[in-house]
Parts: structure tokens; C-alpha cells; sequence
């Protein structure tokens, strides 16, 4: 049921260091800290000494994250517990960024998703933060019916937190809300729901 070819479904270019930028501010939860080593690789020597490590200590393997990033020598590691309380210090941060700040995000769809939506709050376009996923599919889901949010979504249909509709997951894509769409699935048929399979893992 899901449509391919959706142009609202993000596409993730990959992290590359901006050689030019005389501060960056990196995003990262457990997963994504892999793609910030590739990423180093392409970078000169000074770019440690500009760069800002927003760390979210979700979505690892069991390996302490810090332990990977500190030895690269970063201005500062900043490490936070969920989603939110790291895009809350990002939102700080661009209230006093400099305009040749450049801004990456890696690792889950959530936090990638919570990263746009703060940047375009300060006015920065969606396509010039250089952003990667990396780890778990889980998508954060928007019920088009109540609006409510549902958090960690890995299968389809999924139940809405709120409002207990069960709905099909869609490729459509909102930045405002950095969530994929859900609509209720048996709103022609009520009561027929088909199997539950688990697609975003």
C-alpha cells in the first residue's frame, strides 16, 4: 500500500565535510557517530578544532559513543539523553551561530527529521544541512486524524498513541512535524486490518 517515487520522502546525501565553514555543529546519536568518522577522513586537520558534537546517547550497539569521538579531538562533545533535549541545545546554539556556521545531522529518521525541523525555525533551508542516516528504519508517525504524534514507530499498521486508530504508515513526509503520515487503514472496511509486519527495524 505504500506509493513509491513520494517527493516529500527525504532523501539523505551523506555527511562531507564543509572545508570552509569556520564553525560546524554535528548531530549525532549512537549510530550516526560511525558516519561522522568517515566523514572525518575527508576533513583537514583544523576542522576538529571548529566543530561542536551534539551527542545523542540513543539508538548504539552497547559501545559508549564518547569513547568514539573523543580521541578525534572535537571543540566540544555535548552529550544529552533523548532527541529532544539535543535539539534543544541545538536550538540554543543557532541563536548565537555565525553565518558561516554549517550545520550536519546523522543517524535516525527521528532525530534527522527533529534537526531540519529546528534549522528551518531559524531559518536555514532543509537542503543546505548536510545530513546521513545511519541505524535503526524507526519512524516518528503523525495520525492525520488527531494530529497526535507517535513516537519509535517499527511496524505497519501501527496503533496511534492517542487516538487508537490503527493506521497504514505512508511515505508521505512532513518537515513541520518531522514525521511520516499515518491514515487509518480500515476506513473503507472497518474492522478489516491486515497483518502486522515489521518494516521500519
Amino acid at each position: 500500500m505504500l506509493v513509491a517515487g513520494i517527493k516529500s520522502r527525504p532523501v539523505y546525501r551523506g555527511l562531507r565535510p564543509d572545508l570552509f565553514a569556520k564553525q560546524n555543529i554535528v548531530v549525532t546519536d549512537a549510530a550516526g557517530c560511525e558516519a561522522v568518522l568517515d566523514m572525518m577522513k575527508l576533513a583537514d586537520e583544523g576542522f576538529p578544532a571548529r566543530t561542536t558534537i551534539l551527542l545523542c546517547r540513543t539508538g548504539g550497539n552497547g559501545k559508549d559513543p564518547q569513547d568514539v569521538l573523543n580521541p578525534l579531538g572535537f571543540a566540544n562533545i555535548w552529550s544529552f539523553p533523548t532527541v529532544e533535549t539535543a535539539t534543544s541545545r541545538l536550538n540554543a546554539a543557532l541563536n548565537t551561530a555565525l553565518m558561516s556556521t554549517r550545520l550536519y545531522a546523522t543517524g535516525s529518521e527521528p532525530l534527522i527529521g527533529s534537526v531540519i525541523r529546528t534549522a528551518l525555525e531559524h531559518g536555514i533551508a532543509h537542503n543546505s544541512v548536510f545530513t546521513e542516516h545511519r541505524g535503526s528504519l524507526k519512524r516518528r508517525v503523525q495520525c492525520v486524524h488527531c494530529k497526535g504524534l507517535t513516537e519509535d514507530v517499527t511496524t505497519n499498521p501501527v496503533k496511534c498513541a492517542h487516538c487508537g486508530l490503527t493506521l497504514i504508515v505512508r511515505d508521505h513526509y512532513s518537515r513541520r512535524y518531522a514525521a511520516f503520515q499515518g491514515v487509518r487503514i480500515d476506513a473503507e472496511a472497518p474492522g478489516e486490518i491486515p497483518e502486522t509486519k515489521a518494516e521500519f527495524q
